[in-house]
């Protein structure tokens, strides 16, 4: 079995080509890999979701990648929403925040054994279905995406594994069911808010089934939909 939390990594941006690992392994040369390596943001993303929105995770957000930004944006957002604050967010281009790892106790931590490699997969699956929301990846960009990402580094077992998620019909139930806390729910949203900007009305309906299916209030909805705007710039 493939390392879901790494693929993660690689889909939010910190996988770096050629740096022989993602920038959360080399966590003393973050600041420097993320100024010296433009594809740092988005190596695989841009491959597999497509780049039509035009924007992509900024400051330490973009370093941090996978898991760690999904979980970072989420507990923000979760946090403001239960402190009753409105949502709102800045533009990331004119003053980006540093987002902080979420407590131990958060029920957002990060540590390993507190995310199982299964749960972290059905993260690559809600963005990978986020994607797939407007009905763009048909077959023959389905063969375009995995003739690039048969050069992009990932094992033969996560190549298989996407082009099966591809080809396969969503399955919406099954990303809803491996959510048993409020906390995974609300990541489940970030991580397909994070893969898609909603420019169409398939890819907006799609974001608010998901999250009625997952039981997210209006207003904790609202801080996901700011916070994860807020840490996003034009590509």
């Amino acid at each position: 079995m493939f390392d879901a939390k790494k693929l993660l990594d690689q889909f939010l941006g910190s996988q770096v080509p050629g740096a022989g690992g993602t920038v959360r392994d080399r966590a003393g040369q973050a600041t420097k890999l993320a100024k010296d390596n433009p594809l740092a943001t988005g190596a695989i993303a841009a491959v597999l979701l497509g780049t039509k929105s035009g924007r992509k995770l900024a400051g330490n957000a973009a370093v941090l990648g996978g898991l760690a930004a999904v979980a970072g944006l989420g507990y923000q957002a979760y946090k403001n929403y239960q402190a009753g604050k409105a949502p709102a967010a800045e533009p990331a281009s004119q003053s980006t925040p540093e987002l902080l790892p979420p407590p131990t106790e958060s029920g957002f931590s990060t540590a390993p054994g507190a995310v199982s490699n299964d749960f972290a997969l059905i993260l690559v699956r809600a963005m990978i279905a986020a994607s797939r929301a407007d009905g763009h990846i048909d077959d023959a960009e389905r063969g375009h995406i995995m003739d690039k990402l048969s050069v992009s580094g990932l094992s033969a077992d996560a190549a298989a594994f996407l082009e099966a998620e591809l080809a396969n019909p969503v399955d919406l139930d099954a990303i809803v069911a491996a959510a048993t806390t409020e906390e995974q729910r609300v990541e489940i949203y970030t991580a397909s808010r994070l893969a898609i900007e909603p420019e169409s009305r398939a890819e907006r309906g799609y974001l608010d089934l998901l999250a009625g299916r997952l039981g997210l209030p209006d207003a904790l909805v609202d801080h996901i939909e700011a916070t994860v705007s807020g840490a996003k710039v034009p590509a």
